[in-house]
């Protein structure tokens, strides 16, 4: 599967990664792969994060804050990524297109959204189907924070069949389906999703996060809850999107345990 150009905004697993330094990078003359154009960006330095991350793994404050800085994009053609100094042949080809057009201009949307939802139309042209998933649920993310729920529910419904659409889901991934479905009150599917993950018996943390999860959908709970929220205090283990598989070799929780502090 094709992918973007490892950066700050990791698309194909779950957002920004750790990196060598905090903040923003001072801006720099960048010349868009796409059209030429030359304009001043900053790269992306992800801050470590001491809140617990969503069961979505929507990551804590301070680096939950930083989104409008996850992403660069073309003043010119519109084209988006996390260094646009990059782009795949087909990302080159898709920002051409009508759909895209009117994606960039679309004023009914929030404009951090529509930069997203940009970014998951290259990835989904490219065939980068779990990418896109990651890029639509970031959007959907910045609905939240813009209070549009409709948008919210509508882009986490897109972002799980951009994720069923692509390769076989593992049981880290699948958590995270079933707890989109979930915010966007899916909740037939998500408890059908959820029982089907349970009846696999799979890990003692995943299975305690799916346990908690079918008890918000049988309330028809269709809020933000966290990590914490999933574990038993005094309990310190991973999510179960976090949790390392063998077979898989490094897990999020890998990835992340090193910039994600909990209290």
């Amino acid at each position: 599967m094709s992918r973007p150009t490892p950066g700050p905004f990791h698309a194909a697993r779950n957002g920004p990664q750790p990196g060598p330094r905090t903040g923003a990078a001072r801006p720099a003359e960048v010349r868009c792969a796409v059209c030429g154009t030359e304009s001043r960006q900053s790269r992306f330095r992800p801050v470590p994060p001491e809140g617990a991350p969503d069961l979505d793994l929507r990551p804590g404050e301070p680096l939950r804050g930083t989104m409008a800085s996850w992403l660069q994009q073309c003043p010119h053609c519109g084209y988006v990524a996390p260094e646009i100094a990059h782009a795949h042949p087909a990302a080159i080809e898709a920002v051409g297109t009508a759909p895209f057009r009117a994606l960039i201009a679309d004023a009914t949307h929030p404009p951090l959204a529509r930069r997203f939802l940009a970014y998951a139309y290259v990835l989904e042209e490219t065939g980068a189907l779990h990418a896109a998933a990651e890029a639509t649920l970031q959007a959907a993310w910045a609905a939240d924070d813009a209070r549009k729920p409709d948008l919210a529910r509508a882009w986490r419904g897109e972002a799980v069949a951009l994720w069923r659409a692509g390769p076989p889901l593992d049981a880290e991934q699948t958590v995270r389906v079933v707890d989109a479905l979930r915010r966007a009150e899916a909740f037939e599917d998500a408890g059908t999703t959820a029982d089907q993950l349970a009846a696999t018996h799979p890990p003692d943390a995943v299975a305690g996060v799916i346990a908690l999860e079918q008890r918000l959908i049988a309330m028809r709970d269709a809020g933000r809850h966290t990590v914490a929220s999933a574990l038993p205090p005094p309990s310190r283990r991973p999510h179960a999107s976090q949790t390392s598989i063998a077979r898989r070799g490094t897990s999020l929780w890998d990835r992340i345990k090193g910039f994600w502090r909990r209290g």
